[in-house]
């Protein structure tokens, strides 16, 4: 590998990035989940309209960003590990906790879903075969680690013909404008290899960030650069958004008409560009906060969807509180749940290992990406 301007030396703004963004998708999926844009959810209850808006602000590039970072860390690992190690370590800490996830928790998502949506048509069907559809029904966000593998294994064959790091090399003598063009490329991805059925399963535009994560934003002088023009990137991604969201309002923020768009792409790009940049210098430090959140988010990423839904469940269909309240509440307990839940699964050799990927108690604690 050629030395590429990038050093194995702890970049914590990439840690932190990374946990906060799992906090955002955390708190967007309260807002998802009540959603009245008409994007189908597992619980069928309407929220107030108003909250819609962050979903438009945020869906356009939390995923996108996190494929993007999940890049750059994909670099640092191949610094350190041989192609076949980098494999494993991908099969035991995203695909064991994919499968892990829908057979434990995935379950709890689809029986919710059926309470509201009589999937069956009150047809009998047999306990195990419920239980297995009920699975594949609560995938939820589970999705993101079965994507993210098969970018990774796409990463693999390219390092294999690429062995003198051309690419690296190449993307290294990029500029601004360089930068900044990258978002036709980028929008065209959006239109490429996007599933059919299963959406969320977007294999073109998380391809693409994947590889520029890895091949472009891993160098540090780009991440430096970004952080020069932070501001004007920043300035313009929100106005970006304000626009996108004026624009779309009251429109469904999943469909491909959004997705797709050139206006969503154009924001998401930019919106990447600025937070990568403020993170470079605003958030390349470390604390004990810092620290416990880095440890643990990607485990709540991994466990907060069921627990955020059942609750919801029980909110709506229990309680039948005023609709700001359920917003609230939710935000609030599905946060302290799944945090005590994942502090419980730690301590189960078992469960660590079928739900985080994680073999020993003592085991570093991984990271996304």
């Amino acid at each position: 590998m050629t030395d590429i301007n990038v050093k194995i030396s702890r970049k914590y703004f990439i840690d932190n990035l990374r946990s906060i963004t799992v906090l955002i998708v955390i708190v967007y999926h309260v807002a998802y989940l009540f959603n009245s844009a008409g994007v189908v959810t597992n619980i069928s209850e309407t929220g107030i309209p108003v909250f819609d808006t962050l979903c438009y602000f945020v869906y356009p590039w939390v995923m996108t960003i996190m494929f993007l970072v999940a890049g750059i860390s994909a670099r640092y690992a191949l610094q350190k590990r041989t192609v076949k190690q980098f494999l494993i370590e991908r099969v035991h800490k995203l695909l064991i906790p994919f499968i892990g996830g829908i057979f434990l928790l995935g379950w709890i998502t689809g029986w919710v879903t059926n309470q509201y949506n009589d999937i069956f048509a009150g047809s009998y069907v047999p306990a195990l075969i419920k239980y297995f559809i009920f699975c594949f029904i609560g995938m939820g966000p589970l999705w993101f680690n079965f994507e993210l593998l098969i970018v990774s294994i796409v990463l693999l064959i390219l390092y294999k013909i690429d062995k003198n790091d051309g690419l690296t090399a190449l993307a290294g003598r990029s500029n601004i404008f360089v930068v900044l063009a990258l978002f036709l490329p980028f929008w065209g991805s959006s239109l490429l290899l996007n599933t059919p059925l299963v959406t969320v399963f977007r294999n073109g535009i998380y391809l693409f960030v994947f590889l520029a994560g890895y091949y472009l934003f891993s160098h540090e002088r780009i991440i430096e650069i970004l952080s020069k023009f932070r501001i004007p990137l920043l300035i313009a991604g929100v106005a970006l958004g304000i626009i996108e969201v004026y624009y779309f309002y009251g429109k469904n923020f999943a469909d491909d008409n959004f997705l797709q768009h050139p206006l969503t792409n154009v924001y998401s790009w930019i919106m990447m560009m600025a937070i990568l940049g403020c993170s470079q210098k605003y958030l390349n430090k470390t604390n004990k906060l810092l620290d416990y959140i880095k440890n643990r988010s990607f485990f709540w990423y991994l466990c907060h969807y069921p627990i955020m839904v059942f609750i919801a469940y029980i909110l709506t269909a229990a309680f039948k509180l005023p609709k700001i309240y359920n917003y609230i509440l939710l935000l609030v307990s599905a946060f302290g749940a799944t945090a005590i839940f994942c502090e419980i699964i730690r301590l189960i050799p078992v469960l660590r290992y079928l739900l985080f990927g994680l073999k020993k108690k003592k085991e570093p604690i991984q990271k996304i990406g």
